[in-house]
């Protein structure tokens, strides 16, 4: 049993409830490494150029701007 996806419609209330789950999932991503990187006392700045090229980082920027293109003005 499979669903099609692309005929539901999603609300703007949807829409925007999921880009603030995936704005707080990414800012977790970020503390989490940055906490991380300060108990292994990597520098900062290179530890935010390796999260800038982060797979995951990269995927949910993409998603975040694919959603927001299709929030009313």
């Amino acid at each position: 049993m499979s669903a099609n996806l692309e005929t539901a419609t999603a609300t703007p209330e949807d829409v925007q409830e999921v880009i603030a789950e995936l704005e707080q999932y990414r800012q977790r991503l970020i503390d989490d490494t940055l906490e991380m990187a300060k108990k292994v006392k990597m520098p900062k700045q290179k530890v935010m150029q390796q999260l800038e090229n982060h797979p995951e980082i990269v995927y949910i920027d993409g998603a975040l701007a694919n959603l927001r293109s299709q929030q009313p003005s």
